[in-house]
């Protein structure tokens, strides 16, 4: 796979060679190995081992609807009361985080009204924190650890 700027884990591989998988500790099952997912389990590890989210408050692939447009957030944190706080958007290392990644976020947060939206293609890693009293978006400078939030 394509080095990415995320530290690595001890990655549990499977499949055959033409249909790789990798293990999802969120859904505890192995996925498909493609480029996206291949950030996806290295930022999820990041949150998890480095940042100290707990897993259990974690979810892949949210499934999410705005009438018949079905919708799929790629990891949602939860809060203790099981309230969402951040989502997380991943893109293959090969694919530039542009203002259409941006906006993608920005709509799955029309649902769900988090405080924190993450872009990340594992080479690059943007942290955003939303007010909802004046309905501003800032860049911060880091993703928050878990004790912070």
């Amino acid at each position: 796979m394509i080095p990415i700027n995320l530290p690595q884990y001890d990655i549990n591989l499977g499949g055959t060679k033409d249909n790789p998988t990798i293990f999802d500790i969120l859904r505890h099952r192995f996925v498909a190995l493609t480029p996206e997912e291949w950030v996806r389990q290295h930022f999820v590890h990041y949150l998890v081992d480095h940042l100290h989210y707990p897993a259990p408050l974690m979810a892949n692939e949210v499934k999410l609807s705005v009438g018949n447009k079905k919708l799929r957030a790629d990891t949602v944190l939860y809060d203790r009361t099981l309230r969402p706080r951040m989502i997380i958007e991943y893109k293959a290392p090969n694919i530039k985080i542009t203002r259409k990644v941006f906006d993608q976020i920005l709509a799955y947060n029309t649902l769900l009204h988090v405080e924190y939206l993450v872009v990340s293609n594992g080479l690059s890693t943007y942290c955003m924190q939303t007010n909802a009293n004046d309905n501003t978006t800032k860049f911060r400078d880091s993703i928050p650890e878990y004790k912070e939030l």
